[in-house]
């Protein structure tokens, strides 16, 4: 999907189009903020003059996208917004509507199932599609049906998609950043050393920031160089694995299926703070947040149909250093409140004397509700007992207090 969370503000707000917007930042408060400058004025209505704009913006947050007049500026995702503001202070900021997107998210995946129903979600706003067997799904290499799965998004949502059509999941990938936003791309094999070859080597998926890095030491900055590279060498740089991986997805190679249903591994809520928190002058508001993300992380199973057995922690400290701790449930668990009493244990272990920036709380160890261990399930007054065990926890746990 294109810009996909600032697309769909801008269904809210199509007086924007065409400006610089980032997404981003605080809590949905923005709507409220002009409704009650503007009493019942549609939100479309109000001036353009009377939006945030990002030279104002105070605080820690990153961007979560930009519409493409605000990339123009060098803007760009996980980009924090205090940077931003300094190459474009004139862009307008609008935090994130997760509902609406999670909205979105389902119809425009539900709208390309109807079409080519052999797809695999790869997150809220990007699928892969195996369109082989589709009536048609050939003609113009691909090209047609990609214009009716365009037209079919556009109409049931009103947003915009770009789609890359090749003869496997890495260079579909690749294609599908080649013509944003609302553009198809047609790789075929033939295409490899002209289209594929001169990108740098972080445009394959699965290379990251520090393999970037490392490759580029070796003198390999691009996917042709890496192509030309012995596959023997990038073994003993990379390992066996990484690096026999690295030598085929430069020529292009890559047999993996698309998986119509993947079991999630985990699920996880985090936020940073507008300000850095004290464990112990900030334990009221710590409190407050930590029982929110452990409330958050319990709807988000109950909602998707998982329990969880393991349950987790991740802090991350003033200097930015990062302490993660786990711990496995006696029982598999979809309750906000065990989840909230197992993560209070996990805090424990970990050092807090220093400042914190950021707090989340992780559940792993998935499986579908239901389908828990056969003792697990007949364990008499299993959730009762874990609500009240919890319920103590929680009122005699002294560092962050709900």
């Amino acid at each position: 999907m294109d810009a996909f969370f600032a697309s769909v503000e801008l269904l809210r707000y199509p007086q924007l189009k065409g400006l610089p917007v980032v997404i981003g930042g605080g809590r949905r408060t923005v709507d409220e903020a002009l409704m009650a400058s503007h009493g019942e004025r549609a939100l479309r209505f109000i001036p353009v003059a009377e939006f945030p704009l990002l030279k104002d913006y105070v605080g820690r947050g990153v961007i979560t996208t930009a519409t493409y007049a605000a990339r123009q500026f060098d803007i760009g995702s996980a980009m924090g917004l205090m940077k931003a503001a300094k190459l474009c202070p004139q862009a307008i900021v609008l935090p994130v509507d997760f509902d609406e997107i999670r909205r979105f998210s389902r119809l425009f995946k539900s709208t390309i199932a109807e079409v080519a129903p052999l797809m695999q979600d790869r997150g809220i706003d990007e699928v892969y599609i195996d369109f082989t067997d589709v009536p048609g799904g050939q003609r113009e290499g691909g090209r047609a049906l990609a214009r009716l799965i365009q037209r079919a998004i556009f109409e049931k949502t009103g947003l915009t998609c770009s789609i890359g059509v090749a003869p496997n999941k890495l260079l579909a990938k690749m294609a599908s950043e080649f013509d944003k936003p609302n553009g198809i791309s047609i790789v075929h094999e033939a295409d490899l050393q002209g289209r594929i070859w001169p990108l740098n080597v972080r445009k394959i998926n699965g290379i990251g920031p520090k393999a970037g890095e490392k490759l580029a030491a070796l003198g390999i900055q691009t996917i042709g160089e890496l192509a030309a590279q012995d596959r023997q060498l990038l073994v003993k740089q990379f390992g066996k694995a990484s690096g026999a991986w690295m030598h085929e997805v430069a020529w292009g190679r890559d047999d993996s299926p698309v998986v119509l249903q993947s079991e999630p591994v985990s699920m996880s809520r985090e936020t940073t703070f507008e300000r850095d928190l004290h464990a112990v002058r900030d334990k009221a508001e710590l409190g407050a947040i930590f029982t929110r993300l452990c409330e958050q992380v319990a709807s988000d199973l109950q909602r998707k149909g998982y329990v969880a057995r393991t349950i987790g922690i991740k802090l991350r400290y003033d200097d930015f250093r990062i302490a993660t701790r786990d711990q496995t449930a006696p029982a598999h668990t979809d309750d906000a409140r065990t989840i909230r009493q197992i993560a209070g244990q996990c805090l424990k272990r970990v050092p807090l004397e220093q400042r914190l920036r950021l707090l989340g709380v992780r559940a792993g160890a998935l499986v579908k509700s239901g389908e828990a261990p056969v003792h697990e399930q007949n364990r008499p007054s299993a959730q009762a007992g874990r609500a009240q065990a919890a319920t103590e926890t929680l009122a005699s746990y002294p560092l962050f207090p709900s």
